[in-house]
């Protein structure tokens, strides 16, 4: 009998699944970047529509996620609510780019962690740099090597540290600074000029970033106890949360230090801290961005490993992929691969252009066609949905409309994300052709 998937994650352990996603080097490193394209504290805005986009994307995720909770998300959502032919077509289109975008996503964070290491070992050069970066990659594979149940538990561990280190940043900056100017404008049509939607499009990709993840629970389907219920509550709960703790630590931080100054700094959290408590404490909290960072590392590569796996389950990928380990019980094919490449990329690409190509290659075949798949799917009337979205259609229309904004946002990226499709779709025909010729061959012979 071949082995499949438990169900061991309850609501705690998948929620902070989640968050320890949500929250990795990503907040910690880009507001320096969103501020440089405002250069007005109208920056905030760009973390509000971060929340929004997630808060909208979570009820299509939530909707699919309790419908189909299997392994591997978007692979199912896309298959079902296309159906037949194209159902299968969009299914590989998705693992196509996720071949690329998911190890681009661990070296983000594997290349956002060797940078903030820079503040407590100056001066590492470049291979240096690197060599931390697979460093990370390597001893997440060695945690992520063992049970799902044992995951679990160091999940909520690493929980545990984000929250700590977001309250401390927190409530240093509610409690000794204060905020010197104001997030809106004094003249309403600041709202309506061009240089503010620019500023707003270029900052959203960086934000947006920040908040991906609110979904990884859907990857791990396969494994969610009382999935209809906990995939929901879990994606709801991570997003109201991580907003909460976002909007407070760009305040808090805006308290202490002013948004010219932190404009200029790369380790913007460091330097916040030092000048609150010292340099020492700043060490301390350092070390403490460097857990959240790899914490959320840990969570991107868990819930990325289940696809490929699902994919090639459903014969539609690489049948090694679709190996269970014999004691552990978990995609260890599919992990191995994910890290590898990842590790690849960490040498050939820059933090700030691995943030755009990330969501370049997935808004079209993953947000977009996926929030068009609910309309779809409701349309057919076939499939029972445990959870339905709030005001639909609406959600959906919002959704789209945002990560069309947000794509084009992307630049030049944004090409190179449809130029990725296009070649997952000739690919694709070629798959088909060759596997249509084998058929016909071991017909013939017969």
């Amino acid at each position: 009998m071949a082995a499949t998937l438990i169900r061991r994650i309850g609501l705690l352990q998948a929620t902070a699944i989640n968050m320890i996603d949500m929250v990795g080097i990503g907040p910690f490193v880009v507001i320096p970047v969103v501020i440089g394209y405002f250069n007005s504290p109208l920056f905030f805005w760009a973390w509000i529509l971060g929340a929004v986009i997630a808060f909208f994307d979570g009820m299509i995720w939530s909707e699919l996620g309790a419908a189909f909770p299997l392994a591997g998300g978007s692979y199912n959502f896309l298959r079902a609510s296309y159906g037949g032919r194209l159902g299968r077509r969009m299914s590989f289109l998705f693992v196509w780019q996720t071949s690329f975008q998911a190890p681009l996503v661990v070296a983000s964070g594997a290349i956002g962690f060797a940078q903030y290491f820079g503040y407590l070992v100056p001066g590492l050069d470049y291979l240096q740099q690197k060599l931390v970066s697979v460093g990370v990659i390597l001893l997440l594979c060695v945690l992520l090597y063992r049970k799902i149940e044992t995951v679990g538990k160091i999940s909520v561990f690493l929980w545990i540290c984000v929250l700590v280190t977001i309250t401390w940043i927190i409530t240093g900056g509610f409690t000794r600074g204060q905020l010197h100017y104001s997030f809106i404008p004094e003249k309403a049509d600041e709202f309506f000029k061009a240089a503010f939607w620019v500023a707003l499009g270029q900052g959203s990709v960086k934000t947006i970033y920040s908040f991906l993840g609110y979904y990884n629970v859907c990857h791990l389907g396969g494994e969610i106890k009382f999935p209809q219920k906990n995939i929901p509550r879990s994606i709801f709960i991570s997003v109201a949360g991580i907003t909460i703790l976002y909007v407070c630590m760009n305040l808090a931080i805006m308290r202490v230090l002013s948004w010219q100054e932190a404009v200029n700094h790369n380790f913007i959290v460091s330097l916040f801290i030092e000048k609150i408590y010292g340099a020492a404490a700043a060490r301390v909290a350092t070390a403490l961005v460097l857990c959240v960072a790899f914490a959320s590392l840990f969570a991107v590569l868990l819930g990325y490993s289940r696809v490929p796996y699902a994919a090639a389950l459903d014969g539609n990928f690489f049948k090694p992929f679709a190996r269970l380990h014999p004691t552990r019980n978990f995609p260890h094919i599919s992990l191995l691969f994910i890290a590898a490449l990842a590790i690849i990329f960490c040498f050939s690409f820059s933090l700030r252009d691995v943030i755009s190509a990330i969501l370049a290659m997935r808004i079209l075949v993953q947000f977009i066609a996926q929030a068009a798949g609910v309309v779809l799917l409701r349309r057919r009337k076939k499939v029972e949905l445990p959870f339905r979205m709030w005001a639909f259609p609406l959600p959906v229309i919002i959704s789209i409309l945002i990560w069309i904004f947000v794509f084009f946002s992307t630049g030049w990226f944004a090409l190179w994300g449809g130029l990725m499709a296009i070649a997952g779709g000739c690919v694709y025909f070629i798959k088909e052709s060759w596997a249509r010729r084998k058929d016909r061959q071991v017909i013939s012979r017969e």
